[in-house]
């Protein structure tokens, strides 16, 4: 059996530290709708590689400071 590997994400914590930032504001930076913000932050949608690279540019962040793979169960 494979086992999948639990990403999760600091988005929602690294909007608060820049001052609060909003899903709608986070989701213009990028080029995507709020709802694909909260869904990804929500652990319900996982984003390509471009945008997961867009999203970390926007924080000023590396991919793996908003990102992060755990072994799966």
């Amino acid at each position: 059996m494979v086992m999948r590997p639990k990403i999760t994400n600091q988005i929602r914590r690294l909007r608060f530290e820049a001052g609060e930032m909003t899903q709608k504001d986070l989701a213009e930076k990028v080029g995507v709708t709020r709802q694909t913000i909260m869904a990804i932050e929500g652990a319900k949608y996982f984003p390509s590689l471009e945008l997961a690279f867009l999203i970390a540019r926007a924080f000023g962040q590396p991919l793996d400071a908003v990102f992060q793979c755990e072994e799966g169960t």
